[in-house]
Order: C-alpha cells, then sequence, then structure tokens
C-alpha cells in the first residue's frame, strides 16, 4: 500500500491509506492538502469532496430512543442508556453497545439508567452526562472500553440536580464541554469543562437552550447546534466556543430539536447533524453540513425520527435507533444508518 505524507503548513502527517481510491474515513483532510507518495514520488492534491450519502448499516440488539452516542467513525460507535418502556425494568435503560461498521454488541452497562445523555469521546473511551431522571442528572460516568465509572458529578447537579438534563456535550474523557440544559421550563445557558477529574463553570452561552447538538475534539472549541429555548420554541441559532466566550454563528437552515444527533467528534470546521423533532410534534429527516461558516442541506436520512444516538464526524457519522412518532406514544426502533462523504485525490502536474 502507498504511503502519503500530507504538508499542512510546516507539519507532515504520514498515512497509511491508498489515496488512489475515494477517501473520507478519518476525516482528517480538507480541500487543497497536498499528498506526496513515498513509494513513486508523486504529489496529489484533494480535490473536493464528494456528496455526503446515508447506508443502512446493523439494527440494535435492543431499540431504543433517548439514548448517548459517541465515536469517532461510523466504523467505530458506541450507544448507551435511553428509553424503552417494552424492557425491564424500564423505562430507562442502562443497555450500552459497541458497533464496529457492521453490527452491535452489547457490551457492559452504565451503573445509572438513564435517557437523554449527552455524549462525548469515543467507543473506548467515553463519557455519559447529565441525563434524566433528575436523580442521575448531574452525574457523569467514563467508559473505558469495558466498564463505567462514576465520575465526580456537574457542579450544577449538586444544587439542582434536574438542572443537567437535556444538556449537549463534546470533547474527550480529559477534555470536555456541558452546555446548556433544561430545568423545568427554564432553559440552562450554563458551561461546564472537565479536566479528567473535576468540573468548572466556565462561560455561559448566549442563548440557553437544552434538547441540542455539540461537536467539538476537546474542550478548547466547539459548536453548540439548535435545540429547544423557552419559550421562543425550535432554534435554529447556533454558538462557537474558543475557549473562553461562546460567539453566535451561522444558522441551522431548519431549526429543531436535535437530541445530540451529530457527529460529536467533528472539528469545529466541520460536521454533520440530523434527524430531530420541530415543535409541536414532528420527527425529521433533514441532514445539515457544517463548513466553518455555514449550514448546507444535505441527503436526508432514511427514516425521519428523533432522539436517536449520534456520534462520528462531519465524513463519517452515525445514527442509531431513535423514535419515528413526533408525539406519544413514543415507538422504539433499532435501525442504524451510516453517513459518509468520499473526498477523491488528483495528481499534481506541471507545465
Amino acid at each position: 500500500m502507498a504511503k502519503y505524507s500530507k504538508f499542512r503548513g510546516k507539519s507532515i502527517v504520514s498515512k497509511d491509506e491508498d489515496f488512489s481510491t475515494a477517501y473520507g474515513a478519518s476525516g482528517s483532510s480538507f480541500e487543497g492538502h497536498l499528498y506526496y507518495n513515498t513509494a513513486d514520488g508523486q504529489i496529489k492534491y484533494l480535490s473536493g469532496a464528494g456528496a455526503g450519502a446515508w447506508a443502512s448499516g446493523g439494527n440494535l440488539n435492543s431499540a431504543r430512543f433517548l439514548q448517548g452516542g459517541a465515536g469517532a467513525a461510523n466504523t467505530a460507535a458506541l450507544t448507551f442508556g435511553g428509553r424503552n418502556p417494552d424492557l425491564s425494568p424500564g423505562p430507562n435503560v442502562a443497555l450500552t453497545e459497541s458497533y464496529d461498521g457492521s453490527s452491535w454488541t452489547e457490551v457492559g452497562d452504565l451503573n445509572n439508567a438513564a435517557s437523554y445523555y449527552a455524549g462525548m469521546g469515543t467507543n473506548t473511551a467515553a463519557l455519559a452526562v447529565g441525563g434524566s431522571p433528575p436523580a442521575t442528572a448531574g452525574k457523569t460516568e467514563a467508559w473505558n472500553g469495558s466498564a463505567w465509572t462514576e465520575k465526580n458529578a456537574l457542579t450544577r447537579g449538586s444544587a439542582s440536580p434536574q438542572a443537567g438534563t437535556y444538556g449537549m456535550g463534546n470533547g474527550t474523557t480529559t477534555s470536555a464541554l456541558f452546555y446548556g440544559g433544561d430545568e423545568g421550563a427554564s432553559s440552562q445557558d450554563r458551561t461546564e469543562e472537565f479536566d479528567g477529574t473535576n468540573w468548572t463553570e466556565v462561560g455561559d452561552l448566549n442563548t440557553g437552550r437544552g434538547y441540542g447538538a455539540g461537536f467539538g475534539t476537546n474542550a478548547e472549541a466547539a459548536i453548540c447546534v439548535g435545540g429547544l429555548a423557552y419559550p421562543s420554541g425550535n432554534l435554529a441559532i447556533c454558538e462557537s466556543w474558543n475557549g473562553t466566550t461562546w460567539t453566535e454563528v451561522g444558522d441551522l437552515n431548519t431549526g429543531r430539536l436535535l437530541y445530540n444527533g451529530g457527529s460529536t467528534q467533528a472539528p469545529t470546521s466541520s460536521g454533520v447533524v440530523y434527524g430531530g423533532r420541530t415543535m409541536p410534534n414532528t420527527s425529521k429527516d433533514e441532514t445539515e453540513e457544517w463548513n466553518g461558516t455555514s449550514w448546507t442541506e444535505s441527503a436526508d436520512i432514511a427514516t425521519a425520527r428523533r432522539a436517536g444516538g449520534g456520534g462520528g464526524i462531519g465524513s463519517s457519522a452515525i445514527l442509531s435507533g431513535g423514535s419515528p412518532n413526533g408525539s406519544p406514544p413514543y415507538s422504539n426502533s433499532n435501525p442504524t444508518e451510516e453517513w459518509t462523504i468520499a473526498h477523491t485525490l488528483k495528481k499534481v502536474t506541471t507545465s
């Protein structure tokens, strides 16, 4: 297999993929980057992204909705918690499943059965934060690839547990953010940063919200997307975090509750969100891509649904489970859909 080195400013990153074919799984490439083939001396450039598309994946073993999700690609993902009234003891569950690109495998259960978790990290190192019922809303659990361990709770949880419900997050097990949430009919604007041990309150969102989505690779950079704000309803407003403050950026084309349905591990220069619900009770199938400045509508998911498990990056994301019903009684589902954007390389020629 040919090895390419990527020229990106002064840094060179070796790649083991064969870039003679479509590329898009790792998400670390951007249009215009140059690649040098160490085997044959050719230089190629990334000519641009192809159209993104959804494809069917393996079904969850346990149907559910309102679960958390994590993962760095649609071939390596995690889904945990959620709700299924048909399962005992229900309705909230502690079940965790890991995905390898073709099938889901049941792995170690959460310590706390809950829904509405904010998920962040990868399929081998993840966080489950917040959630519902209120008794678990301030809690944090860390996944090490085989088991969950309880960590220190959100600071807001100790004073008002319900304030940790329905929030969003991103990052890793040692550098993460949790933001927003909902306390009754009061939308939260608080942001907390996790250093692997403790949570610390930092700068507030400009617009308090819950039920949105978020993505970013660590606690120093994040995008908060959409959600629900009382009493205004669906939000299209998005905000960018620079490590200190939140700034409003380009709006979604379709304001909606996203329930953490997005590419949780995407860098802030690229990302994708999908599905969700508009008020009062309409499940959505829209997909939107973020290019660092604005959102573009892209290929719809096959089955409109709300509250599925997300994960991945802008070019390789996943959606599992969720509820196609916009209003009660909500039904559980187990389908998985995989999002992929292919990139191609072209040979650099000289005259």
